[in-house]
């Protein structure tokens, strides 16, 4: 939707906190979910990542990165009212989504005891291993939605016990960054259906802790945080932040959502009549729609937005960074042109075959230890006909989840794309639309998960009835075309053999 002015705004007002990979973001909303002009902080950060396939970041630091972008914003509000021309605002609630599947330890006072290990921190890959020898796979997803898997909590778990025991010892709760973020703000925190269940600790069906795996895990579920819905906290702001943020003093705090929930809500994809296609530094295709329980397809993960809403897809450990690692590794000069060098070759033209694994596997076969690879070079292959080849390849693994998708939730009328690496990537854009042969629309909100949170927040307060009322912009569609869906289908099933040839099935259920 468009951005509007101050003057404009429409109350409750609301600031949405969101915490991504590679920046923290904070911007102010208005009751009806636009985004206000100019009232928005981004602060860039980097994880430490490791030879040995860690990565990781100190949470107090996240926490100072958090707290840093709510002071210029509120900074920024501030200053465009010192003037007159607008009174103070008063903001009604702090709105926050953040990535799934993060873990972290605090100790009985609250202390961080680890770092926070993000999703794509693939060192528990042998402790995934080892439990999927032990344990029923099968019958894991089919509670959790989520695979035995090394971005997953209970390899992660598992992983820790081995390589940290006194750091494991010393933890008193497990949690993640949100419920940390709070902890700090409010001495207390709680976590939300929507980030438990992306942990794989959650039965789906009864939104509950799964006992049954955590007595396999040997973890008490007090080692686990309450579990709330999404309503406010109720709690006030710490004496050092309430003197920080004085603006703030009457707001309701929301607890953190999963970013991939809350993109599909920004976007307008709250019903199977559209799914959600994301490309920043990783993938993920999802939709997301109220029912009482699903099935889940072996290749899919399942979390939730809330009590009523299901969230069904796939993710993709690599993305925009895929491409980013081949514009540098190849020196492809000006990113822009050679995205137009890209485009103008034909589909599956230069005979190469690539699994875009630079971070291991999730969707669809869930092989953390995955590796990329390409096959089919000759004397005269370009660098150029390498990148095209890997958008593709990328492309081909979306299909692969969307197949899977349909199965369980229907065919989507649309699907819509959003993220960095998408929109700023006509080429790849059309390469998906011709792959999967649907129909993608372009999202129009530029921060579709941030605005998701908000809008949560906003159905809370009552501000909007249900949530598939909400508008939400679109720009751009790229209508498939079928010559190129069946030229990309041969190209499908010759990435599959490499992959059963290179990685194997054995982590198919």
């Amino acid at each position: 939707m468009p951005d509007i002015s101050l003057e404009e705004c429409a109350p409750p007002l609301v600031i949405a906190i969101d915490l991504g990979t590679s920046s923290a973001r904070a911007i102010l909303f208005d009751g009806a979910g636009r985004q206000v002009e100019g009232l928005a902080s981004r602060v860039p950060y980097r994880m430490t990542v490791t030879q040995d396939g860690g990565a990781e970041i100190s949470a107090d630091r996240l926490v100072d990165i958090l707290a840093a972008c709510l002071d210029d914003l509120v900074a920024r509000i501030v200053a465009s009212t010192a003037s007159g021309a607008a009174p103070r605002p008063n903001i009604s609630a702090v709105a926050m989504c953040t990535f799934w599947h993060a873990l972290m330890g605090v100790d009985s006072e609250g202390r961080a005891v680890t770092p926070l290990y993000s999703w794509n921190d693939t060192r528990a890959a042998s402790a995934a291993r080892a439990l999927r020898e032990r344990l029923d796979e099968r019958a894991i997803h089919s509670r959790t939605g989520c695979r035995l898997h090394a971005s997953y909590w209970p390899a992660k778990l598992a992983w820790l016990r081995e390589a940290d025991p006194d750091a494991f010892a010393r933890t008193s709760r497990w949690i993640s960054i949100g419920e940390y973020f709070h902890l700090r703000l409010f001495g207390e925190a709680s976590m939300s259906i929507s980030m438990a269940s992306a942990t794989g600790l959650l039965d789906q069906s009864d939104c509950a802790w799964d006992e049954e795996l955590l007595s396999h895990l040997d973890i008490s579920s007090e080692r686990l945080p309450p579990l709330i819905d999404s309503a406010a906290s109720g709690a006030g702001l710490g004496d050092e932040f309430a003197a920080r943020w004085p603006l703030l003093a009457g707001a309701e705090w929301f607890p953190a959502l999963g970013d991939g929930a809350c993109g599909n809500i920004g976007s307008g994809c709250v019903t199977r009549d559209r799914a959600a296609l994301m490309i920043g530094t990783s993938g993920a295709l999802r939709v997301l729609w109220k029912a009482e329980k699903v099935s889940i397809p072996a290749g899919l993960f399942c979390y939730r937005a809330d009590r009523l809403r299901f969230v069904m897809g796939g993710a993709l450990s690599n993305g925009g960074d895929l491409f980013e690692w081949m514009h540098k590794t190849f020196n492809l000069g000006e990113a822009g042109e050679a995205e137009g060098r890209a485009s103008a070759m034909e589909p599956d033209s230069h005979g190469l075959t690539v699994l875009p694994f630079l971070s291991g596997e999730r969707s669809t076969g869930w092989a953390d230890d995955a590796r990329a690879a390409i096959t089919g070079l000759r004397l005269d292959t370009t660098p150029d006909e390498i990148l095209r080849a890997g958008l593709e390849s990328v492309a081909y693994r979306f299909a692969a989840i969307y197949d899977q998708m349909v199965e369980e939730a229907g065919e989507p009328r649309e699907i819509v794309g959003s993220g960095a690496g998408l929109l700023r990537s006509p080429v790849w854009a059309q390469i998906i639309a011709d792959v999967t042969g649907k129909r993608i629309v372009a999202s129009d909100e530029a921060e579709s998960s941030s605005r998701g949170a908000a809008l949560k927040a906003l159905e809370a307060l009552g501000a909007i009835g249900d949530l598939e009322r909400a508008e939400a912009s679109f720009a751009r569609a790229y209508a498939p075309d079928f010559e190129r869906h069946r030229l990309y289908k041969r190209a499908r099933a010759r990435q599959n053999r490499l992959y059963d040839a290179v990685i194997g099935e054995k982590t198919n259920l």
